[in-house]
């Protein structure tokens, strides 16, 4: 006896040692964005053994993100990282043989071949190892590119050099403007008379030849799997400044055939839709070309959606797969026998794949549960790849067999990668819940939440973080910023409102000119529910969000005081003084129609700004110095209100930054101020 009960005491000893060796989860911290990687781009080799990707990480000491080229293989054995420079590098794509792994980067200059060249450079790498070498030396650097299928050629996409970049220091010129969208979110001022062009690269001679020039822009360029024909998307109409209308266009993959100077010298016209028309890609045997286009054919159309067609490659009428499924397609991709069509739908809080028959049939789709596909490739033999996350894992790359692809989710599927497993290993995540609310005029309203760890009866506070777009929409993907929040100990609302899309083109364009009405209601709606439900405190409600969901947190404070503190990332109050000021001069006078006519619908959707002194809530706003998106003028001037009326507010601007948020340390700031901010006045 007394030998069994030491025998049992050292047990309980040794599993008390294995217990404090195990350290507890703990919440997220405003740190831990230094510890996230993010895997992206990911490409299937030729010989569908392989999928090439990118990694991107930060480091901290240098504040800035680097991005090196791995890959796996397709039975997730083998993960190799291929670059570890410091300079990065992203775009890796295999060459049609199977010989060479080729990528983007802005590596320094290789005395060898003739000292520094400035901007992003196409190198190669022998798949089988080896360092990677520089091939292009392109005075301005490279846009875009891809191989030609007997891989002799590059596609290259160039943006025309700065005539005035003459690398001598000097008193920079004034700037000439006459363009009509003359500013724009990260170029600036678009004064400079450059435009981007296709070029053809020979990789035996080197030789560069042009292939388009004037004065349109050329983007999204493919080759015909026989490499005779280049397919390629270009707004050509009188001033393509003034509308949204592209086409696909395609030219001979010669350089005799290089655009003329007359009308369509070279070239031939595909497509004449006057709306949008994006994203070509030529059918395995090159009889046909999917795409996808607007539903509408206005000059306008931020309240749409696109729409995935196939045309013949010679021309004709195009035949609309998707337009009875009301829901936007993105990124078509033909499978390798040329029946089906893979392409990214968006439904509902679900991102999947829809899988389009080239006849016309009835689509299938993939069923990622609760979760989001970003990316969906397929290889030569029976392996599906995707690119996939949920709200409790960042996105990782997973393969699955054919004959699984019907019921894909990622419990089944074979996990490839894991960069975010060390990320994940120390942290106790917040849930998420879906949920339905209705408004106050019947519309059913889909979100969801994330709850911390905390007894299951008990209110927490709330901070209602609303998405931009506002056409996009709040997936069931993981977002760090929710649930950075949660870790703060809130309840964190995501709701898709009106506005939004996933839920078919009217939902999406009923708030069309009538911007802080719906969405509003929508909003109120879903908190209702979660007050009626017992999951959060009425008492203690906070807002917040970052470009629409900065300016829908304008519209909310105004509009009520329920909310006891807010923050407003890149809005504004008072849309009347962004009027050629922001880059939205089309949605303004295709939506709203100009000032000068429209004055009364300007001052309704103002009401922010003009009814301030009934904003009781302590604001925090944020903006970025150079953002031409949405200026920092809209948040300096609901700022400037709310202290006049002595309304607790603070304004930071992150300087240099656009309507983005890219330095790590702002990001950082920014989430730290979230938390500092809320837990001032929520806690």
């Amino acid at each position: 006896m007394l030998k069994s009960s030491f025998w049992f005491m050292g047990l309980w000893g040794i599993g008390m040692m294995l217990h404090a060796q195990t350290p507890a989860k703990r919440p997220l911290r405003p740190a831990d964005i230094y510890r996230l990687p993010v895997v992206s781009d990911p490409q299937v080799s030729p010989d569908g053994k392989w999928v090439s990707y990118t990694i991107t990480t930060i480091d901290s000491l240098k504040d800035s993100r680097n991005a090196d080229i791995w890959m796996v293989s397709t039975d997730g054995s083998q993960d190799i990282q291929l670059t570890s420079s410091p300079d990065g590098e992203s775009r890796a794509r295999w060459s049609p043989d199977g010989k060479w792994i080729s990528f983007l980067s802005a590596r320094g200059g290789d005395a060898s071949r003739g000292g520094e060249i400035k901007g992003a450079q196409v190198w190669l790498m022998d798949r089988r190892g080896g360092e990677g070498k520089r091939l292009t030396e392109i005075k301005g650097g490279v846009s875009d590119y891809a191989w030609s299928p007997d891989s002799r050629r590059l596609l290259l996409t160039l943006t025309d050099p700065d005539a005035e970049d003459t690398g001598k220091i000097k008193t920079t010129k004034p700037y000439v403007i006459d363009r009509y969208q003359y500013k724009e979110d990260v170029s600036g001022y678009r004064y400079k008379n450059q435009h981007t062009h296709l070029y053809l690269f020979d990789l035996g001679s080197h030789k560069l030849d042009t292939l388009t020039r004037g004065m349109y822009d050329e983007s999204a360029a493919v080759w015909s799997p026989d490499g005779t024909q280049i397919a390629f998307v270009s707004n050509r109409t009188a001033d393509p400044d003034q509308n949204e209308n592209t086409d696909i266009w395609v030219i001979s993959a010669q350089p005799g055939s290089t655009m003329s100077a007359r009308p369509g010298g070279g070239m031939r016209q595909l497509t004449t839709w006057k709306g949008s028309d994006n994203s070509p890609r030529w059918s395995p045997d090159g009889r046909q070309i999917a795409y996808t286009r607007s539903l509408s054919d206005e000059d306008y159309h931020m309240y749409d959606e696109p729409v995935l067609c196939v045309v013949a490659a010679a021309g004709g009428e195009p035949r609309l797969l998707s337009r009875v499924l009301d829901r936007p397609v993105f990124n078509p991709r033909w499978a390798p026998d040329g029946k089906t069509i893979w392409a990214l739908v968006e439904d509902d809080m679900q991102e999947t794949v829809g899988i389009f028959p080239v006849s016309g049939d009835k689509p299938e789709f993939l069923a990622p549960g609760d979760g989001a596909v970003y990316s969906a490739l397929e290889n030569s033999g029976n392996t599906r790849v995707v690119l996939y996350s949920d709200p409790q894992r960042p996105a990782e790359l997973y393969a699955f067999n054919r004959k699984e692809e019907r019921r894909f989710i990622a419990s089944t599927a074979r996990l490839l990668t894991h960069h975010s497993d060390s990320f994940l290993a120390p942290l106790k995540l917040a849930d998420v819940k879906v949920f339905q609310s209705a408004s106050a005029d019947g519309t059913k309203v889909s979100g969801y939440y994330y709850r911390p760890d905390a007894p299951a009866d008990r209110k927490l506070p709330l901070i209602l973080y609303i998405h931009g777009g506002p056409v996009s929409q709040d997936a069931l993907n993981f977002d760090l910023t929710r649930q950075m929040l949660a870790a703060g100990g809130y309840v964190v609302a995501a709701v898709n409102y009106r506005g939004s899309n996933g839920r078919g083109l009217e939902y999406s364009k009923t708030i069309s000119a009538d911007w802080g009405n719906k969405e509003v209601m929508d909003l109120h709606g879903a908190v209702d529910w979660l007050v009626k439900q017992g999951i959060v405190d009425s008492s203690h409600m906070g807002v917040a969000g970052w470009s629409y969901g900065g300016i829908l947190t304008d519209y909310l404070i105004a509009s009520d005081t329920r909310f006891k503190a807010a923050s407003s990332g890149a809005g504004t109050g008072f849309t009347l003084s962004l009027y050629g000021v922001d880059q939205y001069v089309n949605q303004y006078m295709n939506e709203i129609g100009p000032p000068w006519k429209a004055i009364d619908k300007y001052l309704k959707i103002g009401y922010p700004l003009l009814k301030a002194d009934k904003i009781k809530t302590p604001t925090l706003f944020m903006s970025g110095e150079k953002d031409f998106n949405v200026p920092t003028a809209g948040s300096e001037q609901m700022y400037q209100a709310l202290r006049t009326l002595g309304v607790p507010t603070e304004l930071i601007v992150y300087p240099g930054q656009f309507h983005g948020i890219t330095i790590p340390s702002y990001q950082r700031d920014r989430l730290e101020r979230y938390l500092a901010w809320f837990g001032k006045y929520l806690r």
